[in-house]
C-alpha cells in the first residue's frame, strides 16, 4: 500500500471546468459538494483506502523562525497569493493508478448549477524510506 495526499486548492491550480468559484455557489450547491466529498470519503472507509481528510478556510499566515531569541516572522494572511489550498485527503492504496483513478472521481464533485467541477487535485505520493539494500 501507497499513501497519497490529495490537495485541492482555492487557487493557483488550472482552471477546472466549472470554474465559478464557491463563494459564488448557492447553499445547496455547497451542501451537495460537501456531500459528495463525505459519501466519496465513506466509500473509501469501506474499501479501507481513506486515511484522512479535512477542508481549510481560505486564510493563514507564512511563518519562518526568526532567529535565536526573536520571535517567528509572519507573512500573511496570503488571500492575495497565487496558490490556496482548499482542502486535502490522504488516501492509502495498491498502485499509483488507483490513486490517479480516485483523483478522477473526486475531480467530478459538484460545483455551481450542481454540474462537476473537473477541478484538478494536486496527487503526491508520501516520501518513503528507501529500502534498505544489504549485502
Amino acid at each position: 500500500m501507497a499513501k497519497y495526499l490529495l490537495l485541492k486548492h482555492y487557487r493557483g491550480a488550472p482552471a477546472s471546468v466549472n470554474d465559478v468559484p464557491m463563494d459564488r455557489w448557492a447553499p445547496e450547491e455547497i451542501t451537495a459538494h460537501i456531500g459528495y466529498m463525505n459519501d466519496f470519503a465513506d466509500r473509501l472507509r469501506e474499501t479501507g483506502e481513506y486515511v484522512d481528510s479535512q477542508a481549510l478556510a481560505p486564510e493563514g499566515a507564512w511563518v519562518q523562525y526568526g532567529g535565536e531569541g526573536r520571535p517567528p516572522v509572519t507573512d500573511g494572511p496570503f488571500a492575495e497569493t497565487k496558490d490556496l489550498i482548499a482542502g486535502w485527503m490522504v488516501i492509502d492504496v495498491d498502485s499509483h493508478d488507483r490513486a490517479v483513478e480516485l483523483a478522477g472521481e473526486l475531480s467530478a464533485a459538484p460545483g455551481a448549477g450542481g454540474e462537476p467541477i473537473h477541478e484538478w487535485l494536486e496527487l503526491r505520493p508520501f516520501l518513503t524510506e528507501p529500502p534498505t539494500v544489504t549485502e
